[in-house]
């Protein structure tokens, strides 16, 4: 959050700039492939089981989906891809917190709540600032991205659970009546 916020000044200039120079759509699409690569890296690392690929394939059609059903310009996409990323970041801390015994009601939406209040947070900073304004569209976006990001880490979650279940292991009959 300290690099977002400390970046609000310098990013409206930097996407107007951008903007201008008729390079924002290219400098997005390119900072998208990274993203993507930098994904694929850690899948190779990770060696995803099918389940798991056929899950991020969905999450990766529904983050296609909700861009071009929205209609948005590259710098609102970064609002979905950044607080998308926070949300996650959240929720995993929620469920290391679960895990070492404290008590977190539907981590999910608790997760999506904080980065509601850090969007809101970022806007009101903006309000302040003289290169940039407050808007309410930036907060759905950043809501969007938060529910997107979260739902994504529970399919994954899901999926990896799943896929973990011991299956009890059958006695072969041969064997039992020796």
């Amino acid at each position: 959050m300290v690099a977002i916020y400390s970046t609000l000044g310098l990013a409206g200039m930097l996407a107007e700039e951008l903007r201008e120079r008729k390079m924002l759509d290219n400098a997005f699409f390119y900072s998208f492939i990274l993203g993507v690569v930098a994904i694929i890296g850690i899948g190779l690392r990770w060696r995803p089981r099918k389940l798991e690929i056929w899950v991020l394939l969905g999450v990766s059609v529904a983050y296609v989906m909700v861009i071009i059903r929205m209609g948005i310009g590259p710098a609102e996409r970064t609002h979905i891809f950044e607080y998308g990323v926070v949300a996650a970041i959240v929720y995993q801390a929620l469920l290391e917190r679960k895990q070492n015994g404290r008590r977190v009601p539907l981590a999910g939406m608790m997760a999506i709540g904080v980065t509601w209040v850090l969007c809101w947070i970022d806007e009101g900073i903006q309000m302040i600032l003289p290169n940039r304004v407050y808007d309410i569209r930036d907060v759905v976006f950043n809501l969007v991205g938060a529910g997107l990001a979260v739902a994504a880490s529970m399919a994954l979650l899901w999926a990896r659970r799943r896929l973990n279940k011991v299956k009890p292991k059958r006695s072969n009959d041969r064997e039992t009546e020796s």
